[in-house]
Parts: C-alpha cells; structure tokens; sequence
C-alpha cells in the first residue's frame, strides 16, 4: 500500500518498491516514463504516478523476466492499447447509434 502524500523521498520510493536507490535512479535513465521532480541539491521527488510506474517496471523486469528494452516496448505498447481501446470504444459507440438509427427508421417505414 502507497502511503497518502504528495512527494516520496527516493529512500521512502526505494522502500515502498523493494529496490535499492541506485537502481531507482538507473531506472530514470532509461524509462522516460519515471520522472521525479528534483530539489534542492537535486534531491529527487517521487509522485504517486511514479511509484505505480517504478512497481510495473519492477514486475515486468524480475517477475516477467523483460529485458530493459523489452519492459520498454511493454509500457509504450500498453499506452498504445489504452489509447487504441478509447478510440475502439468511442468508434463502437457511434456504429451502435448509427445501427439504432437504422433500426428506427425501418421500423417507423414497416408500420407507415
């Protein structure tokens, strides 16, 4: 369970997480998607976005055994789908209109 806050310290994201801080700031090198806010002295601060992120970059790495890479490729196709399943979602909506549509017109041309 994430904590109700606004900002982790990397040592609070690096608990949460079951990582160390190194592999955390590793991490923000190669997944664009991971991208604390930085303070003074470059101190680093999580958001609660980041933290679900840091944790399925976790599973995809250690427990579905995805290569940097290949964790990468996941995460932009799983955007693509959310994206692809609203527009889908959407397109459907409007042919179930067009065929509700269609379906009154034959109705009201049956009984006329």
């Amino acid at each position: 369970m994430i904590p109700e806050k606004r900002y982790f310290t990397i040592g609070e994201v690096a608990a949460l997480c079951c990582v160390k801080p190194h592999v955390l700031r590793y991490w923000e090198q190669e997944f664009s998607q991971i991208k604390p806010a930085k303070r003074r002295g470059n101190r680093r601060y999580y958001q609660r976005d980041d933290v679900l992120m840091i944790r399925k970059i976790k599973t995809l790495l250690y427990e579905q055994g995805f290569t940097i890479g290949g964790a990468r490729t996941q995460l932009t196709l799983d955007t693509v789908g959310v994206t692809k399943g609203i527009e889908t979602d959407t397109e459907v909506k409007k042919l179930i209109a067009d065929l509700e549509g269609v379906l009154q017109r034959l109705k009201t041309h049956e009984t006329g």
